[in-house]
């Protein structure tokens, strides 16, 4: 499959820089998903790397992740 994607003089070329790295800022969101799953699942605290993470710290983990997701899904976006 081949994909052609034009952009027109300097105007777009935000729009064309967004279209190039959009495989890039997907692997930014796994990373982070990672990140955050890593606290939910492991007690992992996202401050302090090489503590436990609190109760609260846990919660909110979670929220992002459900947050991040319903947003993608907004967008009809996954990280898969």
């Amino acid at each position: 499959m081949r994909i052609t994607l034009e952009f027109d003089g300097l105007e777009e070329a935000e729009d064309a820089r967004t279209a190039i790295d959009g495989y890039r800022w997907k692997l930014a969101m796994q990373d982070l998903d990672r990140l955050l799953r890593s606290t939910t699942k492991h007690g992992a605290s996202l401050v302090l790397h090489n503590e436990q993470a609190t109760k609260p710290e846990c919660e909110i983990a979670d929220k992002l992740r459900e947050e991040i997701r319903r947003i993608l899904e907004e967008y009809t976006l996954n990280l898969d």
